[in-house]
């Protein structure tokens, strides 16, 4: 198991893959209005790239058109104090040839927010890490973030 300088495991590329294609909900990060926005989605992979069905009017659409964004996805214990997460950095771009766009079609990607959402956006991703805090059996699970007691004595 290889570290990071912060004590967390590093997933290796083949780990980070399974799990995108095992969660459907993630978060894109992109540029609105010269500004950092996160966005929750949910999502699935294909042929390797994140895709996402969006509003074509919605602030995610009309922000990524082949530009970079962060895509991340984890899952935590909060009991046991461990995770996971994957992030995924790559050029977005809305889709637009038919053929692609009959292919996305078929794919099992409702979304879950109402309204019309025919705007399919796909990340081709450049970059995959991901990273995981090790369960740590000694650490109980007392869910008041480890603190003592306020009428213990240290």
């Amino acid at each position: 198991m290889q570290l990071d300088h912060g004590g967390l495991e590093i997933l290796g590329i083949e780990e980070c893959r399974s799990l995108l294609a095992a969660t459907q909900l993630g978060r894109i990060v992109f540029t609105d209005r010269a500004l950092p926005a996160i966005q929750p989605v949910n999502y699935v992979v294909a042929d390797g790239d994140v895709v996402i069905r969006t509003s074509p009017t919605s602030r995610l659409a009309n922000a990524a058109r082949d530009t970079i964004v962060a895509f991340e996805i984890d899952d935590f214990d909060a009991a046991f104090r461990t995770g996971w997460s994957v992030v995924v950095i790559g050029k977005a771009r809305g889709v637009t040839d038919p053929a692609e766009l009959t292919a996305l079609r078929a794919l099992p990607l409702d979304p879950w927010a109402p309204g019309a959402r025919e705007h399919y956006i796909r990340i081709r991703p450049q970059l995959i890490s991901g990273r995981r805090t090790p369960r740590h059996e000694t650490v109980p699970p007392t869910g008041d973030g480890g603190r003592p007691d306020p009428g213990e004595r240290a």
